[in-house]
């Protein structure tokens, strides 16, 4: 029976992907689709920046997470010791798993289970990660209490979850566009868990701007990003996220050099630059790497022979790389394929 429900589910995604809806707007209604065959108390579903496997941005089912759980569940995302993260998940060829299913050390030690789920009431936990061509645009969290996710309801997730990472895909595509009209960059200091210690004139109006989006959003993505840069080996961590205006903004958390017992990290904040979007553009565009790379001298105004040069090829195989881009964007020309790549404040190199 579940495989007739995954094949209806599969065409009514395919559906709102043609809808020109926002993610935000895709995600609320793919999760009364699912909802209908594989029932949670809550539900949180993530679009995902396929670059860095970071959170960008965040949409709930009928029930929301209390704003008091919201830093303890991104702090525990990003430290990098809980089982079935959204990045592993992104790893494993089947990216859909229940919490119980983990050696009972890691179920019993399980920080989300701990910190946020058992205090709600609830105790089962079913997890997906929405990938397609190898690159990982969403993901999704169900808890409820009660009984467990069954192997059907896994299997039902796991049915479904390419086509909505591809309607994820074609509605990151339609709305990838830059921050207008915020303040410039701005400059948040932190302790260890995210905390604001000090804060710029700036950095306020932007968490004006993110928290117009869900109360309180501002200092979950300062959790996150800073939790990011304590567990890197490099002290730093960076997030592209989408701003109530549908804008994309650059969240950069790097340590700084300070007191072990009491690190403090800085975050900065700005709109992002055409550098910043293009190679998301290009990756849900589904180009190959080597046509990512073309594509990437073109926009950078180089010719056929200099990228031929650069990239140590002839230059007919860049121009069979280029033809293969060109029906994958839906162009006719390197002009019409440096304005649907480029986002306007993109300059070149």
């Amino acid at each position: 029976m579940w495989e007739g429900q995954a094949r209806a589910a599969r065409r009514e995604i395919a559906a709102l992907a043609t809808a020109g809806l926002d993610v935000a707007q895709l995600h609320t209604a793919a999760i009364d689709v699912v909802d209908r065959v594989v029932a949670s108390g809550l539900t949180c579903w993530a679009s995902m920046d396929p670059d860095t496997v970071v959170i960008s941005s965040m949409t709930s089912g009928v029930n929301r997470i209390p704003p008091q759980y919201e830093p303890r569940l991104a702090e525990a995302e990003y430290a990098g010791t809980d089982r079935n993260s959204f990045a592993e998940l992104a790893r494993r060829p089947f990216p859909v798993a229940r919490l119980s299913d983990l050696p009972y050390r890691d179920v019993v030690g399980n920080r989300r289970l701990n910190e946020v789920w058992r205090p709600l009431g609830l105790d089962h936990e079913l997890r997906a990660a929405f990938t397609v061509d190898g690159a990982c645009w969403g993901a999704a969290g169900l808890v409820r209490d009660g009984t467990e996710f069954t192997d059907r309801e896994v299997e039902f997730l796991a049915s479904v979850s390419p086509v909505i990472a591809a309607a994820t895909r074609i509605a990151v595509r339609t709305n990838a566009h830059g921050h207008r009209g915020a303040p410039g960059p701005s400059i948040v200091v932190t302790g260890p868990r995210g905390e604001p210690r000090a804060v710029t004139p700036a950095a306020s109006a932007w968490q004006d701007e993110l928290d117009q989006i869900a109360p309180g959003r501002f200092l979950v993505l300062l959790r996150a990003v800073v939790t990011g840069a304590l567990a890197a080996a490099s002290g730093s961590f960076q997030a592209r996220v989408q701003a109530a205006t549908g804008g994309w903004v650059i969240l950069q958390a790097s340590r700084l050099i300070s007191d072990d017992d009491d690190p403090q990290l800085v975050v900065t904040i700005e709109p992002a630059s055409g550098h910043h979007l293009v190679t998301m553009l290009l990756v849900a565009y589904g180009l190959t790497s080597r046509e990512r790379e073309i594509c990437l001298e073109v926009i950078s105004g180089h010719t056929t022979g200099e990228i031929a040069d650069r990239l140590s090829i002839s230059p007919h195989t860049v121009q069979d790389h280029l033809k293969a881009a060109f029906l994958k964007v839906g162009v006719r020309s390197r002009g019409e394929l440096v304005a649907t790549l480029r986002p306007d404040d993109l300059t070149h190199n």
